[in-house]
C-alpha cells in the first residue's frame, strides 16, 4: 500500500475567527481595495487607452444606442408598458454596469425574456385590480375625469387594498408594479451575491436555459401575433396562455385589419432579408445594418401622412414624452404581491449576464468576478426601479453586435445611454404614429435565433438523448403552462434525470486485453480473455442508497450467482443430510456416500473463487454503500469467494475505514485494497 500523507488538522473555530477579525479589520488600504473592487471603473478607466480603445467604443456604442432605441419601444409591448418607461430601462442599465459591471463586452438593458416575464406580472396584477387589459381600452381611473361605472369601482376599491392613491390610473398602477417586481429582484440579486449564492446558476444547464428561451420565445411570438394582424382580443393571463392566445386569434381572425397585415408582412420580409445579408455578408460590413431603425423611420413617415391611424383604425404606440419624470420609491405594499414572482426574475436575469459575460471573457482572454456581476445586476435593477424602470439583463445579440463593431470597454456603454438620452430629451415625440404592428415584426424577427433552435433538435438528439429530453419538456413547459413553472420544470426535471442516471448507471464484467495488464468491458471489445476463477465487476457510478438494490441485482446476474440463495440452498441440503444421518442411512439423499457428501456441497454453477469489483468510477459511498460492500463481503465469504477491491479513490477509502469494512485494526487492509485491477487479479491467481 502507498503511505496517505499526514494532513494537519485545523481547528475550525480559529479559521472562522481569522476570518471575521480579517472581514472586520478596516485600514485606509483595505478601504480603498473594497471601493474599487465595488466600483471596477475606478482600476480600468485610468488606464484607459483612448487612442487604441476610443474609436472602437464610439462607433460601437453608437450602432447599439441605434437598435437600443426601436428595440425598447418594441419590447415595451412585451412588459405591458408604454414606451418611455423602456427607454428609462435601458439608459440607466448601461450607466449603472458601466460602474460596477466587470465584463469588457456585454451589453445590459432591456431583453425579450425579462420583459416577457415582466409583462406577465403586471398584467396578472392588472386584472386582480379590475383594470381592462386591452391596450385601447380607456383608463379605469384618473386621466382626468373619474368614471362610475363598476369597473371604475372596482378598480377603486382594489387599490385602496394594496395602498395606491384611488387616483392612480392604468398606466400609474402597471409601472407601480413593474418597479417593485424590480426592486425585489435586485434585493434578491444583492442579497444571493453577499451570501455567496451564484452556484444557485450551476442547476440551471445549458438544455434548460435553451429550452427556456425557446419556449418563451413562443409565447413572445404568440403575444405579437394579434399587432401583427391587428386584431383586438383580451391579453391571456395565467397559465395555458400559448392555447388560449390562439384560440382567440383563430376566433377573431375575420377582423383582421387589412393596413396592418400588409405592413406586417412588407417588414417582416425587409427586415428577415436585410438580416439574412447581414450574416452572410458580415465579414465585409465594419458595423450591422440599422435596418430596425430605418424600418422604424419609413413606417412611421409612412403612418403619418398616410393617417393610417384615422382612415384604417390602425393601433399606433401614441404619446412618448419627453424628458424624466420626477423620482419614486416603489410602493412597499406592493413588493409583498410579487415578491415570489421576483425569485425566477432574478435568477434568470443574473444567469444570463454570468453566462455571457463568461464566454466573451474567455473569448477575449481576461477574467470577470461572478460574485461582483450578481452585485452589478442587482443595482442595474435596485436604482433604476426609483426612477420608473423594469428589470434588465445582458442580451447576447446586441453583446454580439458590440464585439463586431469594435467595442474594446464599458465606455461604449455610456455612448449607447448617450444616444437613448438624445431620444429621451428631444426625439421621443416623433414615434406618435409608429404603428405597434411594425414594433411586433422587429420582436419576431428578434426571435429568429431562438427559434432556430428547432432545427438543432436532430443533431442534438444524436449527441445525447437525455439532454434533448429536458430541452423538450422546458420548453413546452415554457409555452405551455408559463415561463417561470417551465423554467422550474426544467430544472427539476433536469436533476431527476441525473439521479435516474445515477441510479441505473452502467454496469460490467471485464476481461483482459491479451498481453497487457489492462481489462475492459467484455460485451464491448472483441478478444478479450477471461481471467480463469476471477470475476471482475464494474459498477459506473457512487454507491449511495438510491442504487444500492441495482448494484446488487447487477452483480447477482453478471455473476450468475446470488450468494443468499446459494447460503440457503447449502443449508437445506446439510438439514437433509443430518436427517438422513441420525436415520442411520448413510447413503445421502442423493444416493451418494457421507464421503462424497462434501463434493455435493460444492455448488457446480461456481466458477469462480475471487470476485474484484472495481471501484475507478466510484466517486463515493455514504453508509448505505459501505454497508453494501460490507454486506457482499460477507455473504461472499461465507462461500469461501474472496471480495477484492481496486482502484479506490481516497475519499471511498476513508469512508470504507470509518465504517469498519477493513476491521478494526486495517491489518487485513493489504489483502483486500489493491491500486490496480491487475494487482488485485496476481493475487487473486495466487491464492490457495
Amino acid at each position: 500500500l502507498m503511505e496517505r500523507k499526514t494532513h494537519v488538522k485545523t481547528n475550525r473555530k480559529e479559521v472562522i475567527l481569522a476570518k471575521l477579525r480579517k472581514s472586520c479589520s478596516c485600514t485606509p488600504q483595505k478601504l480603498k481595495n473594497s471601493v474599487m473592487d465595488f466600483f471596477p471603473v475606478l482600476r480600468w478607466l485610468p488606464k484607459y487607452r483612448c487612442k487604441e480603445y476610443i474609436w472602437g467604443d464610439v462607433m460601437s456604442g453608437l450602432v447599439i444606442g441605434i437598435i437600443l432605441v426601436p428595440q425598447a419601444i418594441a419590447y415595451s409591448l412585451l412588459a405591458g408598458l408604454k414606451p418611455i418607461y423602456s427607454l428609462y430601462t435601458s439608459f440607466f442599465a448601461n450607466i449603472i454596469y458601466f460602474l460596477m459591471g466587470t465584463s469588457r463586452h456585454v451589453s445590459v438593458g432591456i431583453f425579450s425574456l425579462i420583459s416577457l416575464m415582466v409583462g406577465q406580472v403586471v398584467d396578472r396584477e392588472l386584472l386582480l385590480a379590475g383594470f381592462d387589459l386591452n391596450d385601447d381600452a380607456p383608463p379605469a381611473l384618473g386621466d382626468g375625469s373619474l368614471q362610475n361605472d363598476s369597473l371604475s369601482n372596482t378598480t377603486a376599491f382594489n387599490l385602496s387594498i394594496v395602498g395606491i392613491n384611488a387616483e392612480c390610473g392604468k398606466e400609474c398602477y402597471a409601472i407601480g408594479i413593474a418597479t417593485a417586481l424590480t426592486f425585489v429582484a435586485g434585493v434578491y440579486q444583492v442579497l444571493m451575491g453577499i451570501f455567496r449564492l451564484g452556484f444557485v446558476s450551476m442547476y440551471l444547464s445549458e438544455p434548460v436555459l435553451d429550452g427556456f428561451a425557446t419556449g418563451a420565445s413562443l409565447t413572445i411570438l404568440t403575444a405579437q401575433v394579434k399587432y401583427l394582424i391587428g386584431i383586438k382580443i383580451p391579453r391571456s393571463q395565467g397559465h395555458g396562455m400559448f392555447v388560449i392566445t390562439w384560440i382567440n386569434i383563430f376566433r377573431n381572425i375575420s377582423q383582421a385589419n387589412l393596413c396592418d397585415v400588409i405592413t406586417s408582412a412588407i417588414c417582416i420580409v425587409v427586415l428577415v432579408t436585410a438580416k439574412e445579408l447581414g450574416d452572410r455578408y458580415k465579414h465585409k460590413l465594419k458595423f450591422p445594418l440599422p435596418t430596425e431603425l430605418v424600418v422604424i423611420v419609413v413606417a412611421t413617415l409612412v403612418s403619418h401622412y398616410g393617417k393610417l391611424n384615422e382612415v384604417y383604425a390602425s393601433s399606433v404606440s401614441g404619446a412618448i414624452p419627453t424628458g424624466f419624470i420626477p423620482p419614486k420609491v416603489p410602493e412597499f405594499n406592493l413588493m409583498f404581491r410579487v415578491a415570489v414572482d421576483a425569485l425566477p426574475l432574478a435568477i434568470v436575469s443574473f444567469v444570463f449576464t454570468v453566462s455571457l459575460s463568461e464566454m466573451f471573457a474567455k473569448k477575449y482572454a481576461y477574467t470577470i468576478r461572478a460574485n461582483q456581476e450578481m452585485f452589478a445586476v442587482g443595482f442595474c435593477n435596485i436604482i433604476p426601479s426609483f426612477f420608473h424602470s423594469f428589470a434588465t439583463s445582458a442580451a447576447l445579440a446586441k453583446t454580439l453586435v458590440k464585439t463586431s463593431t469594435g467595442c474594446q470597454t464599458q465606455v461604449s456603454g455610456v455612448i449607447s445611454a448617450m444616444v437613448v438620452l438624445l431620444v429621451l430629451l428631444f426625439l421621443a415625440p416623433l414615434f406618435y404614429s409608429l404603428q405597434k404592428c411594425v414594433l411586433a415584426c422587429i420582436i419576431i424577427v428578434s426571435l429568429r435565433g431562438a427559434l432556430r433552435k428547432f432545427r438543432d433538435v436532430p443533431a442534438r438528439y444524436h449527441v445525447n438523448k437525455v439532454d434533448t429530453l429536458v430541452w423538450v419538456v422546458t420548453s413546452s413547459a415554457s409555452a405551455l403552462v408559463s415561463t417561470e413553472i417551465g423554467l422550474l420544470v426544467g430544472t427539476v426535471f433536469s436533476m431527476v434525470c441525473i439521479i435516474v442516471w445515477t441510479q441505473r448507471p452502467r454496469t460490467a464484467l471485464l476481461g483482459q486485453i491479451q498481453d497487457t495488464s489492462f481489462y475492459e468491458d467484455d460485451l464491448e471489445y472483441e478478444n478479450l480473455s477471461s481471467v480463469p476463477k476471477v470475476k471482475i465487476f464494474r459498477f459506473e457510478a457512487p454507491l449511495y442508497y438510491a442504487n444500492r438494490n441495482y448494484f446488487l441485482k447487477s452483480l447477482y446476474r453478471l455473476t450468475n450467482l446470488d450468494p443468499n440463495l446459494e447460503a440457503a440452498r447449502r443449508k437445506k441440503y446439510e438439514k437433509k443430510e443430518k436427517q438422513h444421518l441420525k436415520k442411520g442411512n448413510h447413503r445421502t439423499a442423493n444416493g451418494l456416500g457421507t464421503g462424497e457428501t462434501t463434493l455435493q456441497l460444492v455448488p457446480k454453477q461456481i466458477d469462480f473463487q475471487a470476485l474484484v469489483v472495481d471501484c475507478s468510477s466510484i466517486s463515493f459511498l455514504d453508509t448505505t454503500g459501505v454497508n453494501t460492500l460490507k454486506e457482499i463481503l460477507k455473504d461472499y465469504k461465507n462461500l469461501n469467494i474472496s471480495v477484492l477491491l481496486a482502484c479506490c479513490n481516497p475519499s471511498v477509502i476513508d469512508s470504507l475505514k470509518r465504517g469498519g469494512y477493513f476491521g478494526r485494526d486495517f491489518g487485513c487492509m493489504q489483502e483486500m485494497l489493491f491500486y490496480s485491477i491487475h494487482n488485485a487479479v496476481l493475487f487473486a491467481k495466487h491464492q490457495k
